[in-house]
């Protein structure tokens, strides 16, 4: 595992559990809004040893009830299961982040329960997702076949959104609904502007308008709301 970060502790990323998250490298998008855009080369910076990450986990088993596995894009590390099953191992559930595009991947560690839930990033409606992923020819297949399993509630899992001012409409809002249409939760992620984003001049929408978008997906879905928004 290419492994660039290690936060010790959340009580925010894992729903319903004290967790840690690690952070890997290589992604196989191009956001122009990532802000972890250091991390999609998966070249370069600090790698941390899987022995560091697994001597915390052992230290701070007594608190620690989770770990979230993000990036990057962490379906591409070849040695995730290997990983994720030391992880279980242990005793720790783990939180899988993924933009959803190895849906035999995905599948293949859930039904051998080595995940137990799960976040996949809705970047936008499906005929968005070129230009928002920055792609300009993208093939979706593998991420309707992720959504579609995910939906017949093999686990617990989120969709969710970072919102754009630049990439995102109502009317976005309505097909992305109509394509997760009974969900049981999604999240919309505001934009976040920082030195890592990829492209320069982004913005992020209003809170009115951020909350037209939760309105508008609470027709579709069991649960929507906004992350890091001061309602």
């Amino acid at each position: 595992m290419k492994i660039f970060g290690l936060q010790k502790t959340t009580l925010l990323d894992y729903p319903g559990r004290i967790a840690s998250i690690i952070f890997t490298g290589g992604c196989n998008m191009k956001c122009p809004y990532c802000h972890n855009s250091e991390l999609i080369t998966g070249i370069g910076g600090e790698e941390i040893s899987e022995e560091e990450v697994f001597k915390h986990l052992k230290k701070r088993g007594h608190t620690l009830e989770g770990l979230v596995i993000t990036g990057g894009e962490c379906t591409l590390q070849k040695d995730l299961f290997e990983f994720c099953k030391k992880v279980r191992d242990l005793g720790f559930d783990i939180k899988l982040d993924t933009n959803g595009t190895s849906s035999k991947t995905l599948i293949s560690l859930v039904e051998n329960d080595l995940i137990q839930y799960v976040a996949v990033d809705i970047k936008n409606c499906k005929e968005k997702y070129p230009a928002t992923v920055g792609f300009l020819d993208y093939n979706i297949k593998e991420i309707e076949e992720c959504v579609s399993y995910l939906l017949e509630d093999h686990l617990p899992y989120e969709f969710r959104t970072t919102v754009v001012s630049e990439f995102h409409t109502e009317d976005d809002f309505h097909k992305m609904g109509e394509w997760i249409q009974g969900a049981k939760a999604y999240y919309i992620q505001p934009f976040k502007d920082g030195e890592t984003v990829l492209k320069k001049g982004l913005h992020t929408p209003s809170k009115e308008q951020l909350l037209r978008y939760r309105d508008i997906m609470s027709t579709y879905v069991t649960k929507a709301e906004i992350r890091g928004l001061d309602l």
